[in-house]
């Protein structure tokens, strides 16, 4: 009987091991060569329709690098990149290339969002209307042949990965080099998991836009050029759609040059974006956000030698409950902390501006951030901010900026592409903060590592402040608050400044 029963246990773990590598679709079986100049999409591409037939399965890319044009995925079919492969995008040519964008009449006719926002077929991995599937493992997805720009010319690619429409999505352990426009660009995707990815690319990195249940964590997100993890919700579905329930924990986005990242030197010759600003690579709400977003979390995460923290939407959604905290920041090239409810409107006609309200930050701390700029919490004239709080917030400005400095109007550009450049120089080297109706400081420490001239907050239009335990630097004389137009001002136990509540201020200084 010990036999018989030893004998079935081997025949099951047999068939059992039989029915894993039946699961297992490995390209060179299907004819990939993996040499680097032979196109192996079309073998790809194979492997990945007989994992489906078969009812799904894992395609796996052994060592090697396959050049290859559009991959499509199918439901309940994985990639798996092992360790030495490399899914290489090939440059196009006048007999082969990507898939051409489909059509879509909210991209193309109304131009609600950018072209690239608008296609997904246009990549080198894409797909559409699917669930249960996954890209993973070791190896290294090299975007060389996309283009990192808006492209109508026939065969060109500008996405790494697009997918449009799908559900349980998993993406984890990958690398990815020069991503092109989008590097990632999941549009309606909902339950969707980014996990201990690593990306270096020319344009943005990772875009969520209209997707719910979403985790990104243990990212490393380098992206000189444009942003490294960015919320949207755009019209791109046709629909005013929210990007809601996200968490982004324990991520570092940085601004280094393009691939020194991956090959460990970690470069700072590159001074500016293509937009003329400084390096971007930042996290950022926007600026896409007609259907606005809802319940989000981040966490645990690091800045440097980036733009900063951007919270907008300009576009008539509603940007509500959201809390992030425990983030460092090094080296920022523009606003630390940039809060921004626009009237852009760039969507259908008679959507009313849209909210911003519920935000809190904590524990977040920064260092070295461009005296050119303030962080800016900015409504507009009838669309205030509401309830914001920061707590345990301590910023270090470089500072120097000059006197007069301190009496410059900033605009209002309520119709204007959200980013702080945009506003111009600041009046303040702490924070600027209009048209906000409730707003409260607590244990929030500003200064600055050169004499500045500036007050460190200057409020304008604001309703319900309150200051607590509030450290600010300041020069020799010069004011910590400057208020314009500001109704019910709280101070408790702020340094230099006696504690006080100041009903209605037109214009005064502290």
């Amino acid at each position: 009987m010990r036999m018989r029963r030893d004998v079935g246990i081997v025949f099951l773990i047999a068939v059992m091991a039989v029915s894993v590598q039946a699961a297992q679709f490995n390209v060179r079986y299907f004819g990939a060569r993996g040499d680097g100049t032979t196109v192996d999409s079309p073998a790809i591409n194979k492997a990945i329709e007989a994992a489906a037939a078969e009812g799904g399965g894992t395609v796996v890319f052994p060592a090697g690098t396959y050049l290859s044009y559009s991959i499509r995925l199918r439901s309940h079919v994985g990639l798996f990149l092992d360790h030495g492969c490399v899914i290489l995008a090939a440059e196009p040519t006048e007999d082969q290339g990507y898939d051409a964008p489909e059509p879509n009449p909210w991209g193309d006719e109304y131009r609600y969002q950018d072209f690239g926002h608008s296609h997904w077929h246009d990549s080198l991995i894409w797909g559409e209307h699917l669930e249960d599937i996954s890209i993973t493992g070791p190896g290294l997805i090299h975007g060389k042949g996309l283009r990192r720009w808006d492209t109508r010319r026939a065969g060109d690619g500008n996405k790494a990965v697009a997918l449009k429409q799908c559900r349980n999505v998993v993406i984890r352990d990958v690398t990815f080099l020069m991503g092109g426009h989008f590097c990632i660009l999941p549009t309606g995707v909902d339950n969707f998991t980014i996990d201990n990815v690593k990306i270096d690319t020319n344009r943005d990195g990772i875009n969520i836009d209209c997707c719910k249940n979403v985790r990104i964590s243990n990212c490393t997100i380098n992206s000189p050029n444009d942003d490294a993890i960015v919320l949207k919700s755009s019209y791109a579905l046709g629909v005013a759609r929210a990007t809601e329930n996200v968490t982004i924990s324990n991520c570092q986005v940085t601004g280094y040059n393009l691939g020194s990242f991956l090959d460990g030197t970690f470069k700072r010759t590159q001074d500016h974006a293509p937009d003329r600003g400084g390096v971007t690579g930042r996290i950022k709400f926007g600026t896409e956000s007609n259907g606005g977003f809802k319940n989000i979390t981040i966490t645990n995460c690091v800045f440097e030698r980036c733009r900063g923290l951007a919270l907008e939407t300009v576009d008539g959604g509603i940007l509500e409950d959201i809390t992030i905290s425990n983030i460092t920041m090094r080296d920022i090239v523009n606003a630390p902390i940039f809060i921004c409810l626009g009237g852009r409107m760039r969507g259908p006609e008679d959507v009313p501006v849209g909210k911003l309200r519920r935000v809190k930050i904590m524990n977040l701390t920064v260092f070295n951030a461009d005296p050119r700029y303030a962080s800016l919490i900015t409504g507009i004239p009838g669309h205030a901010i509401e309830d914001v709080t920061l707590s345990h917030v301590q910023i270090l400005v470089k500072g120097g900026a000059p006197a007069e400095q301190a009496n410059v109007t900033v605009p209002m550009r309520e119709r204007a592409y959200p980013d702080p450049r945009e506003f111009g120089l600041m009046p303040a080297y702490g924070f600027f903060v209009r048209h906000v109706k409730g707003i409260t400081f607590d244990h929030v420490k500003v200064g600055f590592m050169e004499a500045d001239a500036r007050p460190a907050f200057v409020l304008d239009a604001v309703d319900d402040a309150a200051f607590h335990f509030v450290e600010a630097q300041n020069t020799e004389g010069g004011p910590r608050f400057k208020l314009n137009n500001v109704r019910t001002f709280e101070v408790f136990q702020c340094d230099g400044v006696d504690n006080q509540t100041v009903t209605q201020a037109d214009e005064k200084m502290l």
